[in-house]
């Protein structure tokens, strides 16, 4: 699904040059369930925006379902993000304006797709993360765990490949934390490809493998305890 071979990539600040990734080799298998940790300043975000084609590399490969993913127009770069890649974020992005649906339905919209049938099958995903009640709240009436699952369910409705999560559970506390990962494993048990950005051990302890970065480079990786032990 996901191959990386010797990915570089820096900035220029001023007159400083900043190498945040100093040759990363990953591969990610179909269905895989992945968590990437490090600490701060370690190319952890930078990684996974490359992963989600939202900042280009400077060197080496990546390839994408077989494609490689290189000096892409803006179209064709959205072309591949709508068709793979599914997002989460920690401060959830929702529409403070628009109600749980319409923020699952947005990308239907994009893809102009008929309002009914946006709104069906929004409230079809809701359903799916427990908040079908809810579908007409605004994300201001929603507590934090339940504005971070209307999050995934928007993720999800495009039925992508895979999904991206920039540390999801940040904002949450440890109870509703789990919560919101239990639910990472179901969509990654239905054949989802999920990678998580983390810096908890025990959110990182929820997936299936764990990679670790330091100064740019994977420090190490291997499967978690419960991956083993699954076996």
């Amino acid at each position: 699904m996901i191959r990386l071979n010797n990915i570089k990539k820096s900035y220029q600040t001023g007159y400083n040059h900043l190498e945040v990734l100093k040759g990363i080799d990953l591969s990610i298998q179909d269905g895989d369930f992945v968590s990437i940790m490090g600490s701060s300043g370690s190319g952890k975000s930078t990684l996974l925006n490359i992963l989600g084609i939202l900042d280009e590399y400077d060197s080496g490969d990546y390839y994408l379902n077989d494609v490689l993913i290189k000096d892409l127009t803006q179209t064709d770069a959205a072309r591949y993000r709508n068709q793979f890649i599914g997002f989460v974020f920690q401060s959830f992005n929702l529409l403070p304006f628009k109600s749980a649906w319409e923020n699952v339905a947005l990308p239907l919209y994009y893809q102009k797709v008929d309002r009914q049938l946006r709104k069906e099958m929004a409230i079809e995903y809701l359903a799916n993360v427990g908040l079908a009640d809810w579908a007409d709240h605004l994300p201001t009436q929603l507590s934090g765990g339940q504005q971070q699952r209307v999050a995934i369910a928007r993720s999800l409705i495009t039925k992508p490949k895979i999904i991206l999560a920039d540390e999801p559970t940040g904002a949450l506390d440890s109870k509703t934390s789990h919560e919101v990962m239990e639910l990472f494993q179901k969509v990654n048990q239905e054949g989802i490809t999920v990678l998580i950005v983390t810096h908890e051990n025990d959110i990182a302890a929820m997936t299936k493998r764990i990679i670790r970065l330091r100064d740019g480079i994977i420090e190490s990786e291997g499967l978690t305890a419960s991956a083993v032990a699954s076996r």
